[in-house]
């Protein structure tokens, strides 16, 4: 659940976007990745792609509001997500380094009790370092930017924004910096961290 609202939640994201949804599988690839461009680059390679993903909704995040009868989920609508792609691989083209640029745009979350809504919009950085060439179980993945969700009227009530650490799948935080209120609520440092955008989709 947690990569859908962190990364290609459109998403989740998501994810979800968080949050579109994508999960780095632990696999080596000791093979030429299909769709991208590469050239030699002393004893190794680097390769890049690029897509753009239209991601239908609405897909149910996972995260509930409220309590009891008033308990609702929030659901993400449809987005639009632009990814940039470059691979790092040695000679034996096991991956060594990772970097995503992925732009959400078009994207809300709704309750659809209340047809209530909020737009977000999603810049980030996705770094993803290998230790060991090709073992995505000694990875670290971190992410820089920022994912703000914005009702009609008012300022933001749900802020990801500067560098968030996790291991290589994201289900363990490592440390993050900058104001960060959806990763503290999912992971449980924040119990207040979903307030805002809650309060706004709970209304009618």
């Amino acid at each position: 659940m947690h990569r859908s609202f962190i990364r290609k939640l459109v998403v989740l994201a998501g994810f979800c976007g968080l949050l579109a949804l994508t999960v780095v599988v632990p696999a080596g690839s000791a093979a030429r990745p299909q769709g991208a461009s590469c050239q030699t680059v002393g004893g190794g390679a680097i390769c890049r792609s690029s897509e753009v993903i239209i991601a239908a909704g609405p897909v149910d995040t996972g995260i509930v509001c409220g309590n009891g009868a008033d308990a609702f989920d929030i659901f993400d609508e449809s987005g639009v997500h632009n990814e940039a792609r470059t691979e790092w691989y040695d000679e034996n083209w096991n991956l060594t380094f990772r970097q995503d640029h992925d732009v959400y745009s078009l994207g809300h979350w709704s309750n659809p009790t209340t047809g209530a809504t909020v737009s977000y919009t999603q810049h980030n950085v996705e770094i993803n370092r290998l230790p060991v060439p090709g073992d995505f179980s000694s990875a670290t993945t971190t992410f820089y930017g920022e994912n703000i969700y914005r009702p009609a009227t008012g300022p933001p009530v749900l802020m990801e924004v500067g560098q968030q650490v996790f291991n290589w799948d994201t289900s363990q935080f490592l440390y993050s910096h900058g104001p960060n209120e959806l990763i503290g609520a999912v992971y449980g440092l924040d119990p207040h961290g979903l307030d805002g955008i809650c309060a706004a989709l709970g209304a009618s």
